[in-house]
């Protein structure tokens, strides 16, 4: 079963907020429509935080670790001892994603949500039910109670970072072998083929992707997903990390907080979320369309435009990190133009 916040319905954004937001850029000194997108970010903002003034200055990143059984099947490029160092790697301070944090002056939470680590590690908030799921080719990755467990790991995360008052969140991933668990999650809440859905991952080549497509076709078969429901998909071929971060985005969106979205593996978090909780879906920005295969389909799925594309696939959150200043620029906007009347610039006729 489910916990049962986890269905808990979200606020509707602010329709006056909203209402205003437009009406300001309506008299900005600009052309209609003339910042395109980065309009809409601010008046979605506006809407979702309740301001006049939409913010995105403090935004913390936290990262969900896990690794994967279906790693001894050979999915991955590389070996599954990667995912334990780069948490040493985060802590370290030297990881992409910590780069990113500090130019953006964003705190960094890294969370070991199921890896192999059989101990605390230092810098790491360790939350979880279990080492690593087990190989969803042959049998269930998770327990409902491993599932239900990891969902509260992401709302732990996020009552963390509540406590700092953030704008947004960024939520980022690592666990090696999670291209082939999100893809097989994909699929099956897509309904789609794996063949369409699973890509290179970590850099396998054409050989090693064709394998990856044909032991989620298979395990999906023989746990007869079609059609089942979000929960059942989690438990059956999701990670102890994806689960944390589809708990985590649920938990940010009931308390109000927007969630930059990253690539592939947190997309699918976040159609798992909306599947569980579709009323979360309003809080979610799409900051990029990775060069994963299949996160387009993902995008198409939750009927999101992304910000940028520039062919990533790290992971980690980077992307969001990436399109952050965008989003921030989106606001400086909205708040520090000059409206036609206060700049004393004639507007068109009306």
């Amino acid at each position: 079963m489910l916990p049962d916040w986890v269905t808990q319905e979200c606020p509707d954004a602010s329709a006056v907020h909203r209402e205003a937001a437009l009406a300001r850029q309506a008299q900005l000194t600009k052309p209609a429509g003339a910042l395109g997108r980065l309009e809409q970010i601010a008046v979605d903002l506006a809407g979702l935080q309740e301001t006049e003034q939409p913010r995105a200055a403090h935004v913390p990143i936290v990262i969900f670790a896990g690794d994967h059984g279906i790693v001894v099947q050979g999915v991955s490029a590389y070996p599954q001892e990667v995912t334990i160092a780069m948490l040493a790697n985060f802590a370290g301070g030297g990881a992409a994603i910590s780069v990113l944090a500090r130019e953006l002056g964003s705190s960094l939470e890294v969370v070991d949500a199921g890896t192999l680590a059989q101990s605390p590690l230092p810098g790491i908030v360790t939350d979880k039910p279990r080492c690593g799921s087990r190989d969803f080719s042959v049998e269930p990755a998770l327990t409902t109670d491993e599932l239900a467990f990891a969902l509260d790991c992401g709302k732990r995360a996020v009552l963390r970072a509540e406590a700092g008052a953030p704008d947004l969140l960024i939520f980022g991933e690592m666990g090696i072998g999670n291209t082939t668990t999100s893809a097989a999650i994909a699929s099956a809440l897509l309904g789609v083929s794996a063949e369409e859905i699973a890509g290179s991952g970590t850099g396998v080549d054409a050989a090693g992707r064709a394998r990856k497509a044909r032991l989620i076709e298979a395990a999906l078969t023989r746990h007869e997903l079609a059609g089942a429901s979000a929960e059942k998909i989690l438990c059956t071929v999701g990670g102890l990390e994806i689960a944390a971060i589809t708990g985590a985005i649920i938990a940010a969106a009931q308390r109000r907080i927007p969630v930059l979205v990253d690539g592939f593996i947190v997309s699918v978090a976040a159609l798992a979320a909306v599947r569980i909780n579709p009323s979360c879906q309003p809080y979610l920005l799409s900051s990029h369309q990775s060069a994963e295969q299949g996160h387009r389909l993902v995008l198409r799925g939750l009927n999101a435009q992304p910000l940028v594309s520039l062919d990533l696939r790290l992971g980690e959150g980077s992307g969001a990190a990436i399109a952050l200043p965008l989003v921030r620029l989106a606001c400086a906007l909205h708040n520090g133009m000059a409206t036609f009347a206060q700049a004393h610039v004639p507007d068109r006729p009306a």
